[in-house]
């Protein structure tokens, strides 16, 4: 049922709006606009509010009141709900196509409905109201990490460095008791709970006045034959020495060991207590951290000892994900782990060949160039050496090199299949024949040749004479920024790779037996890092993390900066699923849900996606489809 507001309604809807977001962002005259062109519906519980069967979405609903849920055929419990406050379909409705999920209303419910062409308009003139469209898929994140941190809890450890604040470790109940409360109580407190200590507050929590441990029972109750009716505040500890949450785990572990102390309360800038750290915590946090870890590789011994210790990467990006650590932290701390284990390789094989590594630097290329490694990586690497008979000198590094890549592929990095490693001799260069060489790719390179040699304009010195590699990045940033044809030429070329999704919405996927495959990164991951590195040499940045391109690219093209958050959130997004195929085993041992293994860990069966992830991936393709159609509007 579709009725137009009446005019006494309309203050007051406006008045309503502002309560939620993006009206609460935008210009008075354009939330009243937004009234002004909607329509009244009503949906009765049951009633279907918009399926495919409505066709290309004509309507852009605001929820006022009740509740709507989103499910992938009528006869499904919903995946997702809606409810007041929420926009729906945004997807649809900015893509100009019919929906993919059936939107039903499980109460009474109360929408104002804008026509689409009226949306277009509104965001034309609000940049608010814009953003929050084209920036939707942020508004799934915080949800996405809850769905993480649940699936992925009890495989934690809760490992972490000690050089994280406090504020970021797992937040412990803290017990507390009155100063007047008789020893009996807070000993059965103690023993009800099965806690080592209890902190003596005021009523508030504020501050701490004492703290009363089990340590403290035998020496100042039990021996001295205390009555149990003694008051707290007769054998509790004091002074308390407590942190706030800025703190970090490291001043925890000092200030326990100086004072001789096994717990310290954590305090907020109010002064109330909000969590209590403990010796064991802080034992815990050593197990494996990303300190002992690096410092285990760092001083590895030889190559069976690195492979041995590779393990513990693995382990440890387990552990963090279980934590709600989300892609980007991740991604940078594999890569940060993978550059200390070959900083450590190439330095014990170098002196095994004598190699001098002040006239060598051993070169990263592709996602370890862009600091962007995930767990299912193979190699990309080379190597620039300083020299006046390259000829001469090749045949000493290419031997090094072989032994560097079979040493690595030991380590769990397998051998790349495109022979982009340093043992090969297109890879093992002087930096002049590197400098002729990237002239080469950029001022005379057919589609083909920059097709193959895209991943080596992410290069990143990784061990040995970093200066060497300064000279290749410089050219290769002032050479693409000046050379359009080149732009063009990659542009062209990344537009052959599509996002994953049919002309209608849906996720385009090959079917093989009963599972539906679809590449996160071919046709997702790889997408994002295109497009960045595009507009990275075409504004001369000279960052390789996709995150950084964006960014600089965003402000280099004077756009706000929820555009490129938007585009580094879709990617992150990709790359949190990646993650998870490759960090969980799953039922079937290959993968979330029945990952594609070894022969291709970045293959996903859709079809074990529940809703809510299917919704994620959806959105962050539609992101990268959108990068693409800039991309098609600049380099027509």
């Amino acid at each position: 049922m579709s009725t137009s507001p009446s005019p006494q309604l309309l203050n007051h809807l406006q008045t309503e709006l502002l309560g939620f977001a993006p009206f609460a962002q935008m210009g008075a005259s354009h939330v009243q606009r937004f009234v002004e062109h909607c329509s009244q519906h009503y949906f009765e519980p049951g009633e279907i509010a918009l399926d495919s069967s409505f066709g290309v979405v004509a309507v852009l609903h605001f929820i006022r009141r009740g509740r709507v849920g989103g499910a992938q055929s009528a006869n499904e419990a919903p995946g997702f709900e809606l409810e007041a406050g929420d926009l729906f379909p945004i997807g649809a409705a900015l893509g100009g196509r019919a929906v993919t999920s059936v939107y039903t209303a499980l109460a009474d419910t109360f929408c104002l409905s804008l026509p689409v062409a009226e949306m277009h308009a509104l965001a034309a003139q609000s940049a608010p109201f814009a953003d929050f469209l084209n920036n939707r898929v942020q508004q799934l994140l915080s949800q996405s990490r809850q769905a993480l941190q649940r699936s992925f809890g009890e495989h934690a450890l809760a490992e972490q460095t000690l050089a994280a604040p406090l504020s970021r470790l797992p937040r412990r109940d803290v017990v507390c008791v009155r100063p007047k409360q008789p020893l009996q109580q807070a000993l059965q407190t103690m023993h009800d709970r099965r806690i080592g200590s209890v902190l003596v507050t005021d009523e508030a929590n504020r501050g701490a006045l004492g703290i009363l441990t089990r340590h403290d029972v035998l020496g100042r109750v039990t021996l001295p034959g205390l009555p149990l009716s003694t008051p707290i505040d007769s054998v509790m500890s004091q002074p308390v020495l407590c942190l706030g949450l800025q703190d970090t785990a490291q001043d925890a572990a000092l200030l326990m060991s100086s004072h001789g102390i096994r717990h310290v309360p954590v305090i907020d800038g109010q002064g109330c207590v909000v969590s209590i750290v403990s010796e064991r915590d802080l034992f815990a946090l050593q197990r494996l951290s990303l300190k002992q870890i690096s410092t285990a590789l760092a001083a590895a011994r030889d190559v069976d000892e690195l492979a041995q210790r590779a393990g513990d990467i693995r382990l440890l990006a387990r552990t963090l994900l279980g934590q709600g650590v989300m892609a980007r932290q991740l991604t940078q701390l594999i890569s940060h782990l993978n550059d200390v284990l070959g900083q450590r390789l190439v330095a014990i094989l170098a002196d095994r060949h004598g190699v001098d590594l002040g006239r060598v630097c051993w070169l990263a290329f592709g996602s370890e160039g862009r600091s962007e490694q995930t767990i299912s990586t193979d190699q990309d690497n080379g190597i620039v050496f300083a020299s006046d008979s390259p000829d001469e000198d090749r045949p000493k590094l290419l031997a090094f090199a072989h032994e560097v890549n079979a040493a690595l592929d030991r380590c769990g990095y397998p051998l790349c299949k495109g022979d982009i490693m340093a043992s090969n001799p297109d890879c093992c260069r002087s930096s002049s024949e590197w400098l002729q060489r990237f002239e080469q790719w950029i001022e005379r390179g057919g589609p083909e040749d920059l097709l193959k040699a895209s991943i080596f304009f992410d290069l990143r010195p990784l061990a040995g004479e970093a200066e060497l590699a300064r000279p290749l990045t410089a050219f290769i940033a002032r050479q693409a920024a000046a050379n359009s044809r080149f732009r063009k030429q990659l542009a062209m070329n990344l537009l052959r790779r599509r996002p994953a999704l049919t002309w209608t919405g849906g996720l385009d996927t090959q079917a093989q037996g009963d599972k539906k495959w679809l590449d996160l990164k071919a046709h997702g991951t790889a997408i994002y890092v295109d497009v960045a590195r595009l507009l990275a040499l075409a504004h001369g940045i000279a960052a390789t993390s996709t995150r950084e391109r964006f960014e600089a690219a965003a402000a280099a093209l004077h756009l706000p900066p929820q555009r490129s958050e938007a585009w580094c959130e879709g990617f992150e997004l990709l790359q949190m699923l990646r993650l998870r195929l490759q960090l969980d085993p799953g039922p079937g041992g290959d993968g979330i849900g029945g990952g594609g293994g070894a022969e291709n860990p970045n293959l996903i069966d859709v079809e074990t996606l529940n809703d809510f992830d299917r919704r994620l991936l959806k959105e962050s393709l539609r992101v990268a489809q959108r990068l693409q159609r800039r991309v098609e509007t600049e380099y027509p």
